[in-house]
């Protein structure tokens, strides 16, 4: 049981060298099914407690278990939100995943493994640092049952791994309480194993040079997934229906909307004020969906690429029977059934033009939960107003990972805005209602309730090309007329849609011209931001801007057009935000240049930093010759 002579030189060796506080990646390396990530999941919001910022990754695969899975934790009291790329501290659970693993370690990093099999040397890295802990053996000789045995090393590990990172157990001691509250002889076994790790470690190593200390920086900060905060959205900004079919990583928002609405849109006598319908399929749900808008109900489904695959077609008849309907498309990899569990910026194309025909659907992409809130109320008044589709488009690593944002603001005066509904007393008094009949020169006809009058303000909606009267028609000047008024309505959203964030970079001089700019959008944020920072340090100046929406505003097309350079940074193969950009801003193709990552992983400030930074000192040697 006792760790190599080798190995427990090389950890008190590392005492030596000078201390590394709050800033420092630890990545678990496990075996998907062994109960690791709650244990994981602990050792992440013990940091949190003690007033650290963390920045927390999932990467997990598509089976129930037996695949290899990762668990990344960013200790980070400077708040970098994104990942930043390279391993300090590895946690080798999983022998499969060894030497990628390994490989993965940045130089005078550590390895933390379960020595209870010492290995040869030749399977470490001399510039690594080996941390042995019995894990296997302590177990073996504490608990009887096989199942006991893998659900408790977990917490033996993090009790470990508190001792060497200087957590304050008594943290993890009552998260453990409030996990198993009520089950006193869990929290007690729990307990009792967290200190079996830490005992060992004290007994037997040094703490490391990484170290946790308590700090104030995460302040009132709450940590949440992306898709939890869009169905609080979706509750506050009205929704009552949502049809839905299961499929990863958009599942769990439809859990939480059930959990939201038994708690916020049930009356005290329990009368349940909301319709939850997981249907037979995501055709069926968006059937659902369609319906309930025509009624004049807010409704919405959530999905991933297939999905929005299967319903196009009643996507279509959303744009040209201008129905309101709202659609979370949480991003997954693709095409096809694609990486389930992987995260990619994939859907912007298929989601923009979904179905057959000219059709364009208004899109919102939020950068972290509290953007997946406020985009989740805005989508139903936005689908109101423009009486069509609109996407809010999370991906994987927003809607599956919890990140730290600040807590959600109300304004308990602000009304829904039901967009031009015709009412009773207009009808009565004698308006011209005509369904797609453009008043005001915004693209935007008036619509009714259905029985909203006893005689008037009917109509028939249709998928078939009709007048401004919804009465059918196929005549050419009618169908060109009405796909016109379509695209006036789009210019119309442009004002409506979030307007883009633009950070510019320090100038010498007011007017002193910035040649180069990089555009960005949601999930890629965090990690943006910080390649902004490193790129500044090494003299490369950029204007940036991150757009929250399509239709894209002149802000955009203006920024490109200041600019010699512009890069765009996205996470799928083929640049979609750059062809839409491309497309309908009737730009050069060659002035914007694709920064692109689509393995799956969530995108690192260090693959920002090092793409642009490497074309920019590229331009600058060919400009010198």
């Amino acid at each position: 049981m006792s760790v190599p002579v080798k190995e427990e030189a090389a950890a008190s060796e590392a005492t030596t060298s000078g201390l590394v506080i709050n800033d420092f990646v630890v990545k678990f390396a496990n075996v998907n099914g062994s109960g690791s990530a709650s244990a994981n999941g602990m050792f992440a919001k013990s940091i949190l407690r003690m007033g650290v910022p963390v920045a927390a990754r999932n990467i997990f695969p598509s089976n129930i278990q037996g695949l290899p899975t990762w668990f990344e934790v960013r200790v980070t009291e400077a708040g970098y939100l994104g990942r930043r790329g390279g391993v300090d501290l590895m946690v080798a659970m999983n022998p499969q995943t060894w030497d990628k693993d390994l490989a993965e370690i940045e130089p005078g990093g550590f390895l933390f493994y379960d020595s209870t099999k010492p290995l040869p040397p030749g399977r470490f890295r001399e510039d690594v640092t080996v941390v042995g802990v019995p894990l296997t053996a302590m177990c073996n000789d504490r608990y009887a049952l096989p199942r006991e045995r893998q659900l408790f090393k977990n917490i033996v590990y993090l009790g470990a791994l508190a001792g060497l990172l200087g957590i304050d157990p008594a943290v993890i001691e009552t998260i453990l309480s409030e996990q198993f509250s009520g089950r006193q002889k869990l929290i007690d076994a729990n307990v009792a194993a967290l200190h079996v790790g830490l005992d060992y470690v004290k007994a037997n190593h040094q703490p490391l040079r990484l170290q946790v200390r308590k700090s104030d920086k995460v302040g009132d900060r709450i940590f949440v997934e992306g898709n939890a905060a869009a169905a609080l959205g979706a509750v506050y900004g009205g929704a009552t229906v949502c049809a839905w079919y299961p499929i990863t990583p958009s599942t769990s928002l439809a859990e939480a909307f059930t959990r939201y609405c038994e708690d916020l849109r049930t009356d005290p006598d329990g009368k349940a004020r909301y319709a939850i319908v997981q249907a037979e399929d995501e055709i069926a749900s968006i059937g659902i969906v369609v319906g309930a808008g025509w009624n004049g109900a807010r409704a919405f489904t959530c999905t991933s690429g297939p999905g929005i695959s299967l319903m196009t077609e009643f996507i279509g008849l959303s744009y040209f029977a201008e129905i309101p309907a709202v659609i979370f498309d949480v991003q997954r990899g693709g095409p096809s059934t694609g990486m389930p569990t992987r995260t990619q910026q994939a859907d912007l194309i298929g989601a923009a033009y979904a179905s057959h025909g000219d059709t364009k659907h208004p899109m919102l992409l939020p950068a972290d939960p509290g953007e997946c809130f406020e985009f989740g109320a805005l989508a139903f008044d936005l689908s109101d107003r423009l009486q069509t589709t609109i996407f809010v488009m999370l991906d994987l690593d927003i809607g599956m990972n919890e990140w730290l944002t600040t807590p959600f603001a109300w304004d308990d005066e602000r009304q829904l805005d039901r967009g031009k509904v015709m009412t009773h007393d207009e009808l009565e008094a004698g308006a011209d209602f005509g369904r797609y009949k453009d008043v005001d020169g915004d693209g935007i006809p008036y619509r009714t309730y259905p029985g909203v009058h006893p005689n008037k303000g009917a109509y028939f909606t249709r998928g078939t090309s009709r007048n401004p009267y919804a009465r059918y028609s196929e005549e050419g000047a009618v169908y060109v007329d009405n796909m016109q008024r379509l695209l006036r309505k789009f210019e119309t959203a442009k004002a409506l849609i979030p307007a883009p964030i633009r950070q510019d970079a320090k100038r010498k001089t007011p007017n002193q011209k910035v040649s180069d700019g990089v555009i960005y959008f949601g999930s890629s944020t965090p990690s943006m931001l910080e390649a902004l920072e490193h790129l500044e340090g090494q003299g490369h100046h950029l204007d940036a801007m991150r757009v929250r929406g399509f239709p894209f505003s002149d802000e955009v097309y203006d920024f490109v057009a200041a600019h010699d350079r512009v890069f765009l940074v996205e996470q799928n193969r083929d640049a979609q935000l750059r062809t839409l950009l491309v497309n309908e801003g009737e730009i050069d193709p060659g002035k914007i240049v694709p920064v692109l990552h689509y393995d799956g992983t969530p995108i690192t400030a260090r693959f920002i930093a090092g793409q642009i930074g490497q074309m920019l000192t590229l331009g600058r040697s060919e400009a010198a010759q």
